[in-house]
C-alpha cells in the first residue's frame, strides 16, 4: 500500500521539525519502554512509546500546541472551539490555557463526568449538547458562526497532524534502528503524522495501523481508494469509534502505511488488561490496539525485528470500571 515519494506525502519532514519547535516547549518527550515478555512472545524486540505519560494523558496535547500559536491575532482574540468527549478536549483546553486563548469545548450531555471536570480544570468553557459526538459537533460549528471562534478539528488538520507527528520524531531520536511502528487508528491523525515523519527520516521503516473491526473506516477507504463513510459502527472504544476518517489522514496513510489490520473490541480490552498485568502500565482501550495486533500475530516482520507499539493514551474511564462486576 505504501508508495512513498515527495509528491504523494501531504507534509514534508520540515513541517514536523518546525512543529517540534512549538510542541517541545510544553509537551514531554515520552519514553520508549522495553517489554521482555512481549518480545519473548512475538520474537521481536518490542518497545512501547508511552504517550500515556504525556501531559493530559495522551498524544492529543501535541497537535493543539502546534496549531494554536499559528493563529492570527484576531483568531486568538476570538478564541477556539472543538467538539470532543475526551482526549482532544483536554489537549485543546490545556494548549489554549498555555497560550492564553479562550477555548470552548462542546461535549455530549452524557459525557463522562470526570472528563467534563478535567476539561474545565484545564480552563476551557464546556458546553453540553446532544447525546452523541455528531450532535455536539454541529453545536460547535454553530458557535463558529455565532461567535467567530476558530474550529479545531480532532484529526483532519495539517497543523494538528504535524504536531502529532512529533511522536514519530521522538521514536527515531531514541531508536533510529527501528524497523516497524504499530499505531492505533481512529480518525487517523496520529498515524498520519507518525508515518509521514518517520518515512521522511527513513523510507524503509514499516508502519502498521490498527482499527476496530467494528469501525474499519480507514481500511475500507484504502480498499476503495477514496474516503468512505461507514453505514454503522459496532465499536464501543471512544478513540477508535469513527465513521469517516479525514481526507488529509487518508492521503497520508495511502502514501506511507504498509498495512491496516483490524481486531474486535474484545481483543483491545484483553490487550489493555495484558499491558496492565505484565507491564504495570495503565492504558485506555484505543491505546492497547497496537499491543493487541502484536498479541494476535498481525505484525509480520522478521524474527528479531525492532518494533515500537505506540501506547497513545492512558485516560481510562474509571466510572465504567467501578460499575463492572468481578468474578
Amino acid at each position: 500500500m505504501s508508495t512513498v515519494s515527495p509528491a504523494t506525502i501531504p507534509l514534508p519532514l520540515a513541517a514536523f521539525e518546525d512543529a517540534r519547535r512549538y510542541v517541545s516547549q510544553h509537551a514531554y518527550h515520552t519514553p520508549l519502554l522495553g517489554s521482555r515478555t512481549l518480545s519473548r512472545l512475538t520474537g521481536f524486540d518490542v518497545r512501547f512509546k508511552a504517550e500515556i505519560f504525556q501531559r493530559v494523558g495522551s498524544y492529543k496535547f501535541r497537535g493543539p500546541l502546534n496549531k494554536l500559536p499559528r493563529l492570527t491575532d484576531e483568531q486568538k482574540r476570538r478564541g477556539v472551539v472543538c467538539s470532543s468527549a475526551g482526549n482532544h478536549a483536554q489537549g485543546v483546553a490545556l494548549a489554549a490555557a498555555i497560550h492564553k486563548i479562550r477555548a470552548v469545548v462542546v461535549m455530549a450531555e452524557n459525557a463522562t463526568p470526570s472528563k467534563i471536570d478535567a476539561t474545565r480544570g484545564y480552563g476551557a468553557e464546556v458546553v453540553l449538547h446532544g447525546t452523541m459526538w455528531d450532535e455536539a459537533n454541529e453545536k460547535a460549528k454553530q458557535l463558529v458562526a455565532e461567535q467567530g471562534l476558530t474550529y479545531v478539528h480532532p484529526f483532519d488538520d495539517l497543523e494538528l497532524i504535524a504536531g502529532q507527528g512529533t511522536v514519530g520524531l521522538e521514536i527515531h531520536d531514541d531508536w533510529p534502528e527501528v524497523d516497524v511502528v504499530v499505531v492505533p487508528i481512529g480518525g487517523g491523525g496520529l498515524i498520519a503524522g507518525v508515518s509521514m515523519a518517520l518515512k521522511g527520516l527513513n523510507p524503509d521503516i514499516r508502519i502498521i495501523g490498527v482499527e476496530s473491526s467494528g469501525a474499519p473506516a480507514m481500511q475500507r477507504s484504502i480498499a476503495e481508494g477514496k474516503v468512505v463513510t461507514l453505514d454503522r459502527l459496532d465499536c464501543v472504544i471512544d478513540g477508535l469509534k469513527v465513521k469517516r476518517v479525514g481526507e488529509h489522514t487518508f492521503r497520508a496513510v495511502q502514501a506511507c502505511v504498509e498495512k491496516v489490520v483490524t481486531l474486535p473490541d474484545e481483543a483491545m480490552f484483553d490487550a489493555m488488561l495484558w499491558v496492565m498485568h505484565y507491564s504495570k502500565l495503565v492504558v485506555e482501550g484505543a491505546a492497547a490496539a497496537s499491543v493487541a495486533a502484536l498479541l494476535a500475530g498481525l505484525v509480520d516482520a522478521p524474527k528479531g525485528a525492532k518494533v515500537v507499539a505506540i501506547l497513545s493514551g492512558g485516560n481510562v474511564n474509571l466510572e465504567r470500571l467501578r460499575g463492572m462486576k468481578w468474578n
